[in-house]
């Protein structure tokens, strides 16, 4: 098929591509809440049939992970072969979604999907009911004229961690293995600007305690001659950054440098800071979110104010998350992380570090075929150059893809923008935007073919 005839049928198609996704964003499939199991299947058996529509052979299946006995939420494997001998591509996404419960926020309800001046809201509109629905698009374009092999797998759990992702991968190795595997999860540069995640940070949890005494004690017989575990914690949280905000974790990878700009007051906007409030770290400012470590104290176990009293608190823990730069070990960092902790206990505290999770980070090959052929279709779906970006935020499973299927070019891309406001109130996706992702595909599906 010739790439004119590729972009009409793919316009004239979308508005039933819109009307998938409107479709999709009426089933609640939120994975973290048992109370939506019965959405799970239902979600699961709606892209099925949809995929099915579209000529693919799928089916919905789940696994039990044989070390820890947990059943997999619905995920849908499918096929649609192209000619003999041509590259196979994996396409991932995911049907699972966050929930909106609790959320206030909302303009209209997160599960009646509204269009609104060029965008669709509804939770799920773009992480990740979008990335299926450029999948969908892109094959139903080209229709009996595929000219690669393409394969599917469409998650039910990524947003609760993936915790059953290997055994699908280990149970089903063989229909997965491609020479190119597409995560359709992360966000292009902004509407207009298609890119590719070239670099994921990779994240682990640690918990610190600290310990002072071996019992409560009153503040004011004993306060003066040893510091309360609260207060000694505090110290040493406080000591986990420099003067200018760096992490001071020494022996950590960073780069300084990102192949964007991101305007710093388009930033204040995003992140809803408060007046005044000063920026961290150096550096480019995208670099600081997607090449360079990160800490944040995101929890703490000590006595609230409400029920506070006047005692010397024996023993008080944070959790701590450190998101590392693409291409570290997270193995190592935990290690430089536990040492330092250990190293700088206030007054002789006693500190017990313990790693909770680890997640590895991603850096793309930028000089793989598939990229150079994926930038192309950007560039000329969306008329306009595509970028690499980087992504403060962690795909682990990423990894995993790496580890067992290591002949794959790997490619992750995505219709998120920085008005998706993803996990959050008024979740929407730029309809215009996911056209040009769509057209991107297929263009490429041609491309890799030749």
């Amino acid at each position: 098929m010739e790439e004119t005839a590729l972009r009409e049928k793919m316009t004239q198609d979308f508005p039933a591509i819109v009307g998938f996704l409107k479709e999709l964003l009426k089933i609640p499939s939120v994975s973290s809440l048992p109370e939506h199991e019965k959405d799970m299947v239902k979600s699961a058996q709606f892209v099925r049939s949809q995929l099915e529509g579209a000529g693919v052979d799928a089916k919905v299946i789940q696994v039990t992970d044989p070390n820890t006995g947990e059943v997999s939420r619905p995920a849908i494997l499918g096929v649609k072969a192209g000619p003999e001998n041509a590259p196979t591509v994996l396409l991932y996404a995911h049907h699972d979604v966050q929930p909106a419960a609790g959320q206030s926020g909302w303009d209209t309800p997160p599960f009646e999907p509204v269009e609104k001046d060029g965008r669709l809201y509804g939770r799920g509109s773009s992480d990740d009911g979008a990335g299926i629905a450029v999948h969908l698009a892109a094959l139903r374009a080209w229709g009996e004229e595929l000219p690669v092999t393409v394969k599917l797998f469409i998650e039910g759990e990524e947003e609760v961690g993936s915790p059953t992702f290997r055994a699908l991968l280990e149970q089903n190795l063989d229909f997965m293995r491609s020479d190119v595997i597409m995560v359709a999860d992360s966000s292009n540069w902004d509407p207009e600007t298609p890119a590719l995640t070239s670099g994921l940070r990779g994240v682990l949890s640690t918990t610190v305690e600290v310990r002072t005494l071996t019992h409560a004690v009153h503040s004011g017989e004993f306060g003066g001659v040893a510091l309360d575990a609260l207060t000694s914690l505090c110290r040493l949280l406080a000591t986990l950054h420099d003067e200018k905000g760096r992490v001071a974790v020494p022996g950590l990878k960073r780069e300084l440098e990102a192949d964007v700009d991101y305007p710093e007051a388009e930033l204040r906007e995003q992140m809803g800071m408060v007046p005044g409030l000063e920026l961290i770290g150096e550096g480019d400012l995208a670099s600081r979110m997607w090449s360079q470590p990160a800490i944040s104290v995101i929890g703490l176990d000590a006595p609230t104010v409400a029920n506070s009293s006047n005692t010397l608190i024996p023993s008080a823990a944070a959790r701590i998350s450190m998101r590392i730069a693409p291409g570290e070990d997270p193995l190592s960092a935990a290690a430089a992380l536990q040492k330092y902790l250990e190293n700088h206990a206030p007054f002789g505290a006693e500190v017990k570090v313990t790693i909770n999770e680890l997640g590895p980070s991603y850096a793309a090959d930028l000089e793989a075929e598939a990229t150079k052929l994926m930038h192309e279709a950007l560039t000329d779906a969306f008329e306009k150059t595509s970028v690499n970006i980087g992504s403060g935020g962690s795909i682990p499973f990423i990894a995993t893809f790496r580890e067992l299927i290591p002949e794959a070019q790997i490619l992750v891309t995505g219709v998120e923008d920085p008005l998706s406001q993803a996990h959050s109130e008024n979740e929407s996706q730029d309809l215009e935007e996911m056209r040009k992702a769509a057209l991107a595909e297929a263009l490429f599906f041609g491309r890799l073919g030749a």
